[in-house]
């Protein structure tokens, strides 16, 4: 089984383990709701009967010689116990996401590796580059919700396994220069498909919309709102008049 399938087997079992905790959290709450709403009844009528101990003299009005009974007590500790276990729950629940994340940033930093490694090769062979630029070419990102956000995570995983498959149905060496599917959305530049890691022009009124890394000279995502080329020279102009 690949890392892909091995991911992908784990990563089906991930809601119905979160959907176990959250149920149990909810029981938790509510059963912590119900112990401290009777701690609360509790105590008001201990405090009441306090001050009408006072108010008779037969309780010394010493604040140091005051305190809940027992049984009150226990039900405050009881509720601290169910409320540390709610964290604990809560707890397991992000390792558990946050595993399957690590594992999938480790995923995408192997490919990029490979994809780099298997770039140098065809170089040093004097083969026509273009033979891997259409094996990244076929990629398919989420193409869903682009306008108007960054590439998220899921999108670009998306891609990368699509690339994977392909890179693997396709030995290295071999001319994969096939015609791109005409009904697949084109991006960018270079008015090519989703591939790789993308960045979004922050213009809502951007006629490219999305941009490959290579294409804008970007290694990693922009901090803060970024514009296309185009877009910052109209930005730029509509500022100088």
């Amino acid at each position: 089984m690949s890392f892909l399938e091995e991911f992908q087997a784990n990563l089906d079992s991930l809601p119905n383990i979160l959907q176990r905790k959250y149920a149990l959290l909810r029981d938790l709450d509510k059963s912590l709701q119900d112990i401290q709403k009777q701690n609360e009844q509790h105590c008001e009528h201990e405090i009441e009967d306090i001050r009408r101990g006072v108010r008779s003299g037969s309780i010394t009005p010493d604040t140091s010689l005051i305190r809940f009974s027992d049984e009150a007590l226990d039900e405050q500790k009881h509720s601290i116990r169910i409320a540390d276990e709610k964290v604990a729950l809560a707890s397991q629940a992000y390792d558990l996401v946050d595993t399957h994340i690590q594992q999938l940033d480790q995923y995408l930093k192997n490919f990029d590796e490979e994809l780099r490694r298997e770039k140098e090769s065809i170089a040093a062979a004097g083969l026509p580059a273009s033979s891997l630029d259409a094996s990244t070419k076929s990629g398919r990102g989420n193409e869903s919700g682009r306008r108007g956000r960054k590439k998220t995570r899921q999108a670009t995983a998306a891609a990368a396994a699509t690339v994977a498959q392909t890179t693997s149905a396709n030995p290295a060496g071999m001319d994969l220069d096939i015609p791109v599917d005409p009904n697949e959305p084109t991006y960018c530049i270079c008015n090519q498909v989703s591939y790789g890691e993308m960045v979004a022009c922050d213009n809502p009124d951007c006629k490219i919309e999305w941009f490959h890394f290579g294409c804008v000279g970007l290694k990693e995502q922009p901090k803060g709102k970024w514009y296309c080329s185009d877009c910052a020279a109209t930005k730029n102009r509509r500022k100088g008049k």
